[in-house]
């Protein structure tokens, strides 16, 4: 009988109720050839391979990363809480010390949706790994926490949830947002005020392969995670990188990802993008799930399987080692970066403007961050949409110093109830959920 080197849990919701049209690539029978594949291959066989099941996650841990526009009911439905609680369920095991490492094979998919959500962007309604992440956090205390988002698609919703957390450190790879959805993730997007370096991003030229993927996780990824020394490691391990991926231009292997697997170590994975239904992710999951256990996946090929037919340029190479050096470069020298920020006019204060692709949703958004030497700052958010929602939030960091903590009540206790449609308190130093009547 085969062993496992290291206990790894798996749950699979595959969310038979919920899909976004009957011919959208984020349907209901994305998992269930994965599911099957898993299945007919033995995995459970496996000494030290188990199946666990999700529970749902609360509204508070939904509350606790998000405000939802007007509420989480409008925004969500059973099949998100309860693929956030696959995540969580994954996230608690491992802690409890029941498994070494999980893998959370569920959807609907969730990097994405942002700190405030009017609707679904990129197929995502919730971040199901930044609610797993701060559940975590306030039961198990863990405090340093690094994301690597394997998507193909930039994770710009985890992104923008940790960009101003000087303790999380989030490493987004993907394909270069010139030429993919949702366009951005450039090396400069490297993190707010109070947590410069703490983003980074590693956009990969179209056509990348193996070779690429792997170059980047170990010039790039791994020396930065050394460095960091986080108390676990998140994958957010998407797969449309895949060569047969019918939304995305990348050449990665079901080998490949294992490969990368075994490099990066996650604690745990979380499953995000990944369309190519037949052919790639019944293969890249199984190579994922053997990575993580520690057993032989040299044998896991797609049926079509040609590494030469998919051996990316000379070309590639050169961009992808020009992209790891300035990537470095920024790590290097975030304090830098940071001293520059200062002296600018208005650090502090950003506008912009959100695009929910999928629900047709524009929402405009004015931000104020408390620049603070001793903690992530407090954090105020205006937003507002076209379908008429105008909502303020604010955000008290878990680690808030008492000054931050008195300036975000003050921003709440302040704000105009007659200007707003909703007015929201996010105090994360008592894990406490407010909103005043409006």
């Amino acid at each position: 009988m085969l062993r496992a080197k290291h206990k790894t849990g798996l749950v699979f919701f595959p969310a038979f109720d919920w899909a976004i049209s009957p011919t959208h690539p984020e349907r209901e029978e994305r998992l269930l050839y994965t599911q099957d594949q898993l299945f007919e291959e033995g995995i459970f066989d496996i000494d030290g391979v188990i199946e666990l099941k999700p529970d749902p996650v609360t509204l508070k841990d939904i509350q606790r990363v998000h405000f939802c526009v007007p509420d989480v009911w409008n925004v969500t439905t059973e099949s998100h809480f309860i693929s956030a609680g696959g995540a969580k369920t994954i996230g608690m095991a491992v802690l409890d010390g029941q498994i070494e490492k999980g893998f959370a094979l569920v959807r609907p998919p969730g990097h994405h949706a942002m700190r405030v959500v009017h609707g679904a962007r990129g197929f995502c309604n919730i971040n199901i790994e930044a609610v797993m992440i701060e559940y975590l956090r306030q039961a198990y205390a863990i405090d340093r926490v690094a994301i690597v988002d394997t998507d193909c698609h930039h994770g710009d919703g985890t992104q923008d949830i940790y960009w101003h957390d000087p303790d999380t450190l989030f490493i987004s790879l993907h394909q270069d947002g010139r030429t993919l959805y949702p366009g951005s993730g450039f090396p400069d997007e490297s993190g707010g005020i109070n947590a410069v370096g703490k983003t980074l991003n590693i956009p990969l030229p179209p056509q990348t392969s193996e070779e690429g993927f792997l170059y980047a996780v170990k010039n790039i990824v791994m020396p930065i995670l050394a460095e960091f020394k986080p108390d676990i490691i998140i994958n957010s391990a998407g797969q449309d990188n895949h060569y047969s991926d019918p939304i995305t231009n990348m050449n990665f292997s079901a080998q490949g990802y294992a490969d990368l697997t075994a490099m990066l170590k996650p604690d745990i994975a979380v499953l995000e993008g990944g369309y190519a239904i037949e052919g790639a992710l019944p293969y890249v999951n199984l190579g994922i799930v053997l990575a993580m256990a520690g057993v032989d996946y040299s044998k896991v090929k797609e049926p079509n399987y040609d590494p030469e037919g998919i051996r990316q340029t000379s070309a590639v190479t050169e961009s992808i080692e020009k992209i790891g050096d300035i990537v470095l470069s920024i790590w290097q020298n975030k304090e830098d970066i940071r001293n520059q920020l200062l002296d600018q006019s208005d650090p502090q204060k950003k506008t912009r403007n959100i695009f929910y692709d999928t629900d047709g949703i524009r929402e405009s958004q004015s931000e104020h961050i408390q620049i603070c030497p001793d903690c992530a700052g407090a954090l105020r958010l205006d937003s507002s949409s076209d379908r008429g929602a105008h909502i303020l939030a604010v955000h008290i960091p878990r680690k808030a110093c008492r000054k931050c903590k008195d300036i975000g009540y003050r921003w709440y206790d302040e704000a105009d109830s007659r200007q707003f449609d909703n007015i929201y308190l996010q105090d994360r130093t008592e894990d406490k959920y407010i909103e005043k009547e409006t």
